[in-house]
């Protein structure tokens, strides 16, 4: 295992800025979030001029994408611009080296053999890529319950889940165990969160995250890949990202 940065740390500054910022930071590994919209690379603008993408990153610093976290709004992946942007982003994987590609899993509410077709579509033209497809385990989502994000991943053969402890404790799971979901971890995204409503971010040690036991469960299950700062650059940080991504950066290191 090894430590990264997810670009969303500093995604209100420009991509250059903040590859910059991250590799001051000392990382050498990303988690490069294409969002659209966003105000680094969209999913629209990579499919339109893929090169033009991978010039951006390549002029800056010397910093090696471990993932891709893509969010392309809303719409269905499966069919018309939105298909066209998903399979430019597996083409845009290879040139980068990134074997895993995060997604969201469909809306809580949704029919889990509807997402399951919807998700077995996606994974089969990933893994003739040579990528493994995985969805994010969110509050808002299908894998909001951690039973039913193991469910997809039976569901839908070559799935994996990126872990996101944070929306097991703020979200409908409320703090409950959630060990059987790390045979199928393929990313992880990490920060501290609190128990009470408004503490999704807190500062690093103030939150429920253990992040001793997350590594250790890992490590039983095999886990190889990248342990992400995922601290989100919102306006209502009652901290400084940068100071908050230093320190898990530290502890995360002293885990390993």
């Amino acid at each position: 295992m090894f430590v990264a940065c997810n670009t969303l740390c500093f995604s209100n500054e420009p991509l250059e800025s903040a590859l910059r910022h991250i590799a001051e930071l000392e990382f050498d590994k990303i988690d490069l979030a294409i969002v659209e919209p966003g105000s680094h690379l969209r999913p629209s603008e990579v499919a339109e001029n893929p090169e033009a993408a991978l010039h951006r990153l390549r002029r800056g610093p010397s910093l090696t994408p471990s993932a891709i976290s893509l969010d392309f709004g809303p719409g269905d992946l499966t069919t018309g611009p939105l298909r066209k942007r998903f399979e430019a982003m597996c083409r845009m994987a290879k040139p980068l080296t990134v074997a895993v590609m995060t997604i969201s899993a469909a809306p809580l509410g949704t029919s889990f053999d509807d997402e399951v077709k919807r998700l077995s579509n996606l994974v089969g033209y990933a893994m003739r890529e040579g990528l493994v497809l995985s969805v994010e385990t969110h509050s808002e989502t299908l894998t909001a319950d951690p039973a039913q994000a193991v469910e997809l991943c039976k569901a839908v053969p070559g799935l994996g889940l990126t872990l996101d402890p944070s929306h097991y404790i703020q979200g409908p799971h409320k703090g409950g165990d959630f060990d059987q979901v790390y045979p199928y971890v393929q990313s992880v995204h990490l920060r501290d969160t609190g128990k009470n409503p408004g503490e999704f971010q807190v500062r690093i040690g103030q939150g429920e995250i253990e992040y001793n036991r997350v590594v250790n469960q890992l490590i039983r299950a095999g886990y190889d890949r990248a342990l992400t700062v995922s601290i989100l650059d919102l306006p209502d940080n009652n901290f400084e990202v940068e100071v908050e991504v230093r320190k898990l950066k530290l502890l995360l290191e002293s885990l390993l």
